[in-house]
């Protein structure tokens, strides 16, 4: 137990259908204070978690109460008011309006700099028709998709709020941010929030309005194709309209790069200009979908879900022959979606909506891959990795039929023997434009599917109802993180070759996620205010 001057905090277990009695919950936290009820001072929740180890599934929650009979000192959220910039306030460029773009926006407002975003996508609004061509038409649109739009690829990816790393910046902050823009206030005490493709929409366009509306400007269908350099120094910005393919042109000393892990036109314009790249390690497979009663009573001790325990997720990971295998962006209550970015290639990534009431659980299972792995298989460069994904991508679509129809196997022909064998037919699937049954086995490099199929039976053993007959292997998982690393000065957050050039967030191969992408957006934008 902590204490301050007006508080102090504990940690309390409880039974977790007692989620929603008030008196039992006072009760318990009556009984962890030592006092009577009477006596207990007024408490609130601070954190919410859950322990489903044992078959019974208890509540652990930290609370923080008064001394007392002392009110609780009053925690306000910040207003979400921006003061807007001057009317000679300098401008900093942004290339992408995902988590890591719009945060970076709204930290140099908060220094008194105009933000100028340019999105290669559309708004949020014409990006869902944009999406529904991928689902129904099988037409991707090369600009605006799951992976480019307002909000980027976080806009339809479950909207997850968590982190590993908890040294990267004001996590606290950019959940309060959230909350003001729309956000439900559970993610500020959830121990895994998360907002739901379904909330995420509207919160960011509350984010777009807020950043014009103080003086920030925003173009969409806008693709940035060309940055002019002097002596070093950024000197300039190139851009596309979209719609009428007409060139525009601004000088600018600064510009932001938070273009996202898909914008390979990004890296092949830097690589063409001779700008320093850093090939990196990432990971590649496939998404594995299981019915959510399945994977709930997996993790509930093989009870049924009750009405206050969510539906259930998994975290998985293992070691083969040295290579990590493991579970990535695992969506319960969630569907599969389409996420390519080249008419040509199948992409699959999950979402949930907030209530995660989908019938299916679907995750990542993926396999780490390192640069030995990509040149063995002829790729070579600091683009290799860049190829070797966009190849698997593209054999993929052949084997759909080039459609966005995607490859797919059960779990268990999947691991049939050491060849696999094609399923004759597929279980009910989430993924929305279709599947069609391959033996995955011939699609994969064999780095790929011999490391999968040895981690996935050791899921097995840990999990054993995991290699359930219904579970379906879809292909590929390949945008896990991105394949290349843009480079940047440690003090500066410079591009080291070029001045003024600030990577940023997932494309820059320094964020995996909504929450990190926002926190790097925000440091790199303190950065780029103060040179």
């Amino acid at each position: 137990m902590a204490s301050g001057s007006e508080t102090q905090f504990i940690d309390v277990r409880f039974p977790v259908e007692w989620s929603g009695d008030e008196s039992k919950i006072r009760e318990v936290v009556a009984e962890a204070m030592g006092c009577s009820e009477e006596r207990l001072g007024k408490y609130r929740v601070v954190r919410k978690n859950l322990d489903a180890r044992k078959r019974q599934v208890m509540a652990v929650w930290r609370i923080e109460v008064a001394n007392g009979k002392d009110d609780l000192p009053e925690n306000p959220l910040p207003s979400g008011d921006f003061e807007p910039v001057q009317n000679d306030a300098e401008s900093v460029f942004i290339i992408g309006a995902g988590p890591a773009g719009l945060f970076a926006a709204l930290s140099l407002i908060q220094q008194g700099i105009r933000p100028i975003l340019l999105e290669r996508g559309q708004p949020v609004k014409q990006r869902r028709r944009d999406l529904v061509s991928i689902t129904r038409e099988h037409l991707v649109d090369p600009d605006s998709n799951y992976c480019f739009g307002e909000g980027g690829a976080g806009t339809y990816s479950d909207g997850k709020l968590y982190t590993r790393s908890h040294k990267r910046g004001n996590i606290q902050g950019v959940l309060n941010c959230l909350v003001q823009f729309g956000a439900d206030p559970s993610i500020l005490i959830d121990a895994h929030p998360h907002i739901g493709t379904n909330k995420l929409p509207q919160i960011i366009e509350r984010m777009r309005a807020a950043i014009e509306d103080a003086g920030g400007q925003v173009h969409f269908g806008c693709r940035m194709v060309d940055i002019a350099a002097d002596g070093g120094q950024v000197s300039g910005v190139h851009w596309v309209n979209v719609e009428t393919d007409e060139v525009h042109s601004a000088e600018t000393e600064r510009i932001i790069m938070a273009t996202g892990h898909s914008a390979r036109d990004v890296f092949e314009l830097m690589e063409s200009k001779g700008w320093a790249l850093e090939a990196k390690p990432f990971a590649m497979g496939v998404r594995i979908e299981h019915p959510q009663e399945l994977v709930d009573r997996i993790q509930y001790s093989g009870q049924s879900r009750g009405e206050w325990l969510p539906p259930a997720s998994y975290r998985l990971v293992c070691q083969v022959n040295g290579r990590g295998v493991h579970s990535f962006c695992m969506c319960p209550g969630g569907i599969i979606a389409p996420c390519a970015t080249d008419p040509n290639s199948v992409v699959t990534n999950g979402w949930s909506p907030s209530k995660r009431n989908n019938p299916f659980a679907n995750s990542g299972m993926v396999v780490q891959l390192g640069p030995e792995d990509w040149k063995a298989e002829g790729f070579n460069g600091v683009l290799g990795a860049l190829e070797f994904q966009r190849e698997l991508e593209r054999t993929c679509w052949e084997a759909g039929g080039r459609t966005q129809r995607a490859p797919a196997q059960r779990l268990i022909d999947f691991l049939h023997g050491s060849q696999g064998r094609i399923s004759r037919d597929l279980p009910a699937c989430s993924y929305l434009p279709g599947v069609v049954s391959v033996n995955l086995r011939t699609l994969l490099p064999p780095v790929i599917s011999d490391s999968l199929a040895e981690g996935l039976r050791e899921f097995g053993k840990r999990m054993p109802t995991y290699m359930d007959t219904n579970a379906i292997l879809v292909a590929p998982e390949s945008r896990t993180s991105s394949p290349v690393r843009i480079p940047r000065d440690r003090d500066s957050l410079s591009h080291p070759e070029i001045a003024g050039l600030y990577p940023c967030g997932e494309g820059g191969g320094y964020a995996g996620g909504i929450l990190s992408a926002a926190l790097d957006g925000i440091r790199v934008a303190e950065a780029a205010g103060q040179s």
